[in-house]
C-alpha cells in the first residue's frame, strides 16, 4: 500500500480526478487490496485531499471557488467561522464566515469539515456556502473561562460566548478554566456547551502553560504501559560497545536545563583538530512498535513554557537514564571527525559507546573561561580546545555564507510562586555558537552516513524561498534601495550581504524579521532537497533523541545500517517514513504555535499592570484595520486600529507595506519608529491593543514618533470605517 503522503503527492499531480481502478494501476495493488485504498481514500476525503485532486493552482494568497474548510467556532452573531484545510499562502490563512446553503438545514459545528462554496469578502475573509460534508476532523472542543452559567472563548479569534446549563457546568466555579463540547444548536441565543473537564483558576501563575496545552491538543500525559516500561528500564553495560569513559566529554546547556543529550570533546591533531560528539542512545530504550514509542511518535517532539516542559519521553528517561548526567555511566552514540585547519571535514566514523560526562557546564560558565584573568583548570584547558575546533569551523561556515538571522529571543523571569517579573533578551554568546556548530557538523555526518550505507534517512530540510515570496521581499527592498539576484542565482551568502549591509541602520532589525518571512519553512522528509538556510546539500537532525523522534529514526538507521545491534530501523518503520516525516513536521510546528503563544501571553499578563504607559516602539504590519506595533523594551505585539487613527480616508498600500491619509497626508510604513501608549491587555486572550501618539511629549528614554506626510494621491481611497471591515484579526 502506498503511504498517505505519497498517495496525496500522487492526487495532487494527476491530471483531473483519478479513479480507484487508476490508483490501484498506478501503485501496482491487488485486489485483496482494494478494500484497504478504500478506506485510505476515505480518510483523504475527510482531510479533503481528493476535493483538491487535479485542480489549477490558484494564484499566490487567493483560494478557489470551492474548497475544504473546518469550522473552528462561532462570530458575534452565531454563525460559524472556518478556515481552509489547505493554505500555502503567507501569514495566517483566510476567515471563512459560513453561511447556511438552505434554510433548515443543519448547524455546522467545531471541528466538522466540509467543502464549501467560496466568495471573497474583503481581504483574507471570505463568505462560504456547504456543498458537501466530509465530517467531522479533530474532536470538537472549546476552551474558555466559566462564568455565570456562559463559557467566555480564550482564543481571540472566537468573539461569541456559549451558554451552559447548570447540569452540565461540572460544578465549575467562576473564573476557572475548563475544556467544553459544544452541543446541538438554538435557533436563537447563545449556543450551548457542556463542560467536560475543569482545569484550574485562570488566574493561577501556571494556567497560561496549561491553556496553551490544552488550546493546541498537546498530549500532556503517558499512559501507564509507557510509564511501566520506562520504569522498567535498566543501564547499559560494554557489551558491544566502545568504551569512552576516560575520555573527558563534557555537556554543555542552559542554567535551567534538566536533561542532557549531547556532550563534546576536542583536542588538536596536527594542524587540524580531532572532535567527538556522544549522544544519549535513546534507541537502546525506546524500541519499534513499543508502547515507549508509540508514545514518543504520538508527541513527536518535547515542548517548553517558562514554567514546564511536556516531554516526548517520561522522565525515568528523560531526566534519569538517557540523561547524560556527569560522573554517571551513560550508553551513547557518537561520530568521531576530524578537520583540517581550513576546518574542513578529512573523515568521520559512528559508533555505540559508553560514556562518563566530566563535568555538566553552562553556556555563562564556557564563555566565563574566555574572560581575562579566569582560573586555568583542567576543564577550562579542555574548554579551550573546544574553541580552537570551533575557531575552524566557523570559519568554513562563513565561507560557505549560511543564513544567520540575528533575531532577539526572549525569555521569561518568574518568581518561586509562578509570577512573571520580567521578560528580558536571551543572551546570544560565543559558547551557544560552538555547540550550534558541533551538532551542525555531527548532523551533517550523520545524512552522508546514511546514504554511504545506503540507509533510508529523514533529512531535515529547507527549500528555497518562494518565487511568491521573493517577490514580496524584493518589493520591500526596494523601499531600502536594496536588491537581490535572480531566482536561479540566489544563495545564502546574498541574504548574509544583505543583512550586512544594513547592520548598522535603524531598519536592521526589521529587515532580520522580513527575510525570515520570506523562507520556507523547514521541515522533514525521507527525500532529500538541502538546507537552503545552512547552504548544506545533505543534512539530518542526530544529536536530540530525547526530545526530538526524527533524531530517534536516524539514531535507528545507523544502527541498521552499521549492524550496532537489534534495534535499529524496522522494515514497518521504513514505509510509513513518508507519513512520519509529515506527522512530526506537523507536531514540531504546533509545539512551536504553544511555546510562541505562552510567552505572548506572558507578555500580556506582565503588560496588564503598565496600561496607560507609553513606549516606544517599531511598526511590524500594516493592514486595511490598523497597524501591528512591536515595542522595543520587551517586544511584546499589539494592534492600534484604524479606528483610534487620525480622522481621514485611509488608503492601504499593499505594495509599499503603507497606509497613508488623503486629507492629513500621513503615512505610516514598515518598520517606523512611533510612540504608542497601552490601551488595554486582556489575559485571557493574550491581546494587546495601543494607541498612536502624535503631539504629545515622550515618555522618558522613549524616541519621538516620525510620523511621514504622504504624497498626493490620485487613487481612490477607502475611510477607516470601511476598512476595518468585521473587525481585525491578529496575524
Amino acid at each position: 500500500m502506498p503511504s498517505r503522503e505519497a498517495l496525496r503527492r500522487y492526487l495532487r499531480e494527476a491530471q483531473g480526478r483519478p479513479g480507484k481502478s487508476e490508483i490501484a494501476r498506478h501503485f501496482g495493488l491487488t485486489s485483496e487490496q482494494r478494500p484497504a485504498l478504500r478506506e485510505l481514500l476515505k480518510a483523504l476525503e475527510r482531510e479533503g485531499a481528493l476535493f483538491q485532486a487535479g485542480r489549477k493552482p490558484q494564484p499566490a494568497g487567493r483560494l478557489p471557488e470551492m474548497a475544504p474548510v473546518e469550522v473552528f467556532g462561532t462570530d458575534a452573531d452565531g454563525e460559524p467561522l472556518a478556515r481552509p484545510l489547505a493554505w500555502e499562502g503567507g501569514g495566517r490563512a483566510p476567515l471563512v464566515y459560513m453561511r447556511p446553503e438552505r434554510p433548515g438545514q443543519p448547524a455546522l459545528a467545531p471541528g466538522e469539515r466540509v467543502v464549501a462554496r467560496l466568495k471573497p469578502i474583503g481581504p483574507g475573509r471570505y463568505e462560504g456556502r456547504t456543498f458537501k460534508r466530509l465530517g467531522m476532523g479533530a474532536a470538537a472542543r472549546l476552551l474558555g473561562v466559566y462564568r455565570d452559567g456562559r463559557l467566555q472563548p480564550t482564543d481571540k479569534r472566537a468573539r461569541a460566548e456559549w451558554s451552559v446549563a447548570p447540569e452540565d457546568s461540572l460544578d465549575a466555579v467562576d473564573g476557572e478554566l475548563v475544556l467544553a463540547e459544544p452541543l446541538p444548536g438554538r435557533p436563537f441565543g447563545l449556543s450551548p456547551a457542556r463542560i467536560t473537564e475543569r482545569l484550574g483558576p485562570m488566574d493561577a501563575p501556571r494556567a497560561v502553560s496549561l491553556l496553551c496545552i490544552h488550546a493546541h491538543r498537546i498530549p500532556d500525559s503517558f499512559d501507564q504501559a509507557a510509564l511501566d516500561e520506562a520504569a522498567a528500564a535498566q543501564p547499559v553495560d560494554l557489551t558491544g560497545r566502545t568504551d569512552l569513559r576516560d575520555l573527558p566529554l563534557v555537556t554543555i546547556d542552559g542554567e535551567d536545563a534538566r536533561d542532557f543529550d549531547d556532550a563534546v570533546w576536542a583536542e588538536p591533531e596536527g594542524q587540524g583538530w580531532k572532535l567527538v560528539v556522544a549522544i544519549a542512545d535513546v534507541a537502546h530504550y525506546v524500541r519499534p512498535g513499543s508502547a515507549l514509542d508509540r508514545a514518543a511518535w504520538g508527541r513527536g517532539n518535547s515542548v517548553y513554557f517558562p514554567d514546564r516542559v511536556v516531554p516526548m519521553l517520561p522522565e525515568a528517561l528523560s531526566n534519569g537514564l538517557c540523561s547524560l548526567r556527569p560522573g554517571e555511566e551513560r550508553g551513547c552514540l557518537f561520530v568521531e571527525m576530524r578537520f583540517d585547519a581550513q576546518g574542513q571535514k578529512q573523515a568521520h566514523r559512528f559508533g555505540r559507546g559508553l560514556m562518563r560526562s566530566a563535568a555538566r557546564l553552562t553556556y555563562e560558565e564556557v564563555q566565563a573561561t574566555r574572560t581575562p584573568g579566569a582560573p586555568q583548570t583542567a576543564v577550562a584547558a579542555q574548554i579551550e580546545h573546544l574553541y580552537g575546533a570551533f575557531a575552524v569551523l566557523q570559519a568554513a561556515r562563513e565561507r560557505r555564507g549560511t543564513l544567520d538571522l540575528d533575531l532577539p529571543e526572549r525569555r521569561v523571569v518568574m518568581d518561586a510562586e509562578g509570577e512573571v517579573r520580567d521578560v528580558l533578551p536571551r543572551a546570544r554568546l560565543d559558547s551557544h555558537r560552538l555547540i550550534e556548530e558541533f551538532m551542525v557538523a555531527a548532523n551533517v555526518c550523520a545524512a552522508e552516513e546514511l546514504e554511504r550505507l545506503r540507509q533510508p534517512c529523514l533529512y531535515r530540510v529547507h527549500d528555497r524561498p518562494s518565487d511568491e515570496k521573493l517577490e514580496a521581499l524584493r518589493q520591500f527592498l526596494d523601499s531600502l534601495e536594496l536588491d537581490l539576484p535572480a531566482a536561479g542565482e540566489l544563495r545564502p551568502r546574498h541574504f548574509a550581504a544583505l543583512l550586512d549591509r544594513m547592520r548598522e541602520r535603524p531598519e536592521a532589525r526589521l529587515l532580520h524579521e522580513t527575510v525570515l518571512r520570506a523562507q520556507s519553512q523547514a521541515a522533514y522528509s525521507p527525500e532529500n532537497v538541502g538546507h537552503f538556510g545552512l547552504a548544506l546539500s545533505r543534512y539530518a537532525h542526530f544529536t536530540s533523541p530525547i526530545r526530538r523522534y526524527a533524531d530517534l529514526v536516524v539514531h535507528r538507521a545507523l544502527v541498521r545500517g552499521l549492524k550496532l545491534g537489534e534495534d535499529g530501523l524496522q522494515d514497518a518503520e521504513i514505509e510509513r517514513l513518508p507519513d512520519t516525516a509529515e506527522h512530526i513536521t506537523r507536531t514540531e510546528r504546533r509545539a512551536a504555535a504553544a511555546e510562541r503563544e505562552a510567552l505572548e501571553r506572558y507578555l500580556t499578563r506582565h503588560m496588564a499592570s503598565r496600561v496607560g504607559s507609553i513606549f516606544a516602539a517599531r511598526i511590524s504590519g500594516v493592514t486595511r484595520f490598523g497597524l501591528f506595533v512591536t515595542v522595543e523594551e520587551n517586544g511584546a505585539g499589539g494592534l492600534v486600529p484604524s479606528s483610534s487613527l487620525p480622522d481621514d480616508q485611509w488608503t492601504y498600500e499593499e505594495a509599499e507595506h503603507r497606509l497613508s491619509g488623503r486629507s492629513t497626508r500621513l503615512a505610516f510604513t514598515l518598520g517606523q519608529a512611533v510612540e504608542v501608549r497601552l490601551a488595554e491587555a486582556v489575559p485571557l486572550t493574550g491581546g494587546l491593543r495601543f494607541q498612536l501618539l502624535e503631539g504629545l511629549a515622550p515618555a522618558p528614554g522613549a524616541r519621538r514618533s516620525r510620523v511621514r506626510r504622504a504624497p498626493p494621491k490620485k487613487t481612490a481611497s477607502k475611510s477607516k470605517q470601511g476598512a476595518a471591515g468585521r473587525g481585525p484579526e491578529r496575524r
